[in-house]
């Protein structure tokens, strides 16, 4: 008797562990992004908006929208009947293009990180043009040696136009599979690889190519680095 109540035990435990494993096994298909997601915090939970990537090539994406709000006047929501984008200064013709223009350009996909200055990062999965053919179909003059970013809120930022080149720097459009939310630039977003955050313009609405090569923007203009190297 205490020999079958043993052996009851032995294949109730074996049962047990093979279900177990078995919802464990089916939790990790079921993600259907090609990576093992890996448990987060309500707070990043929520941030994921309806229809976003969670993973991509085995790497978990992070929302697309930052744990706050760290914009000059809060978030901006453009109207697309109202946008356009301009590409002005030092080019042969002023160009102004309106969003679904500047989607005609070749696109490209790309798994990029933001560092922000406040010490949190976002590995997303970023869809968007060169800003090497924005610029290019206005006419770069020899002259021009940094591009200025503008935004719809006054923001302003620059990039050594040696250094967009070197990186084939994006203008994007879409993150993790979606339209940029609001809160990430809707409807683009400056991709400054390799730089901290305030780089990254958002509500991007002019592309300025200037000489002026120690042009200062919004946080620049406050003490930051004009640099924003993420190695430094």
């Amino acid at each position: 008797m205490l020999i079958r109540r043993v052996i009851a035990v032995c294949v109730a435990v074996v049962m047990c562990a093979a279900v177990l494993f078995g919802c464990t096994a089916e939790q990790e298909q079921s993600t259907g992004d090609d990576v093992s997601l890996d448990a987060v915090s309500e707070a990043t939970e929520a941030r994921y908006a309806t229809r976003e990537i969670r993973g991509y090539e085995g790497v978990r994406l992070d929302p697309a929208v930052g744990p706050r709000d760290n914009s000059i006047k809060g978030t901006r929501y453009v109207k697309l009947t109202q946008y356009s984008l301009k590409i002005t200064g030092l080019v042969d013709e002023e160009l102004e293009l309106k969003y679904d223009e500047v989607l005609d350009f070749p696109s490209y996909e790309r798994l990029i990180t933001l560092y922000c200055v406040e010490g949190w990062d976002a590995t997303i999965l970023w869809k968007g043009v060169k800003i090497t053919d924005l610029i290019d179909a206005a006419g770069v003059s020899d002259s021009a040696k940094t591009v200025i970013f503008k935004a719809v809120d006054g923001y302003t930022t620059s990039l050594p136009i040696a250094e967009i080149i070197q990186k084939d720097m994006l203008l994007a459009y879409m993150s993790n599979g979606i339209d940029i939310p609001p809160e990430m630039g809707f409807p683009f977003i400056v991709l400054a690889e390799d730089k901290l955050g305030y780089k990254w313009a958002r509500w991007v609405n002019e592309i300025e190519l200037s000489d002026d090569q120690d042009y200062k923007g919004y946080w620049e203009s406050n003490g930051y680095s004009n640099e924003a190297d993420v190695n430094r």
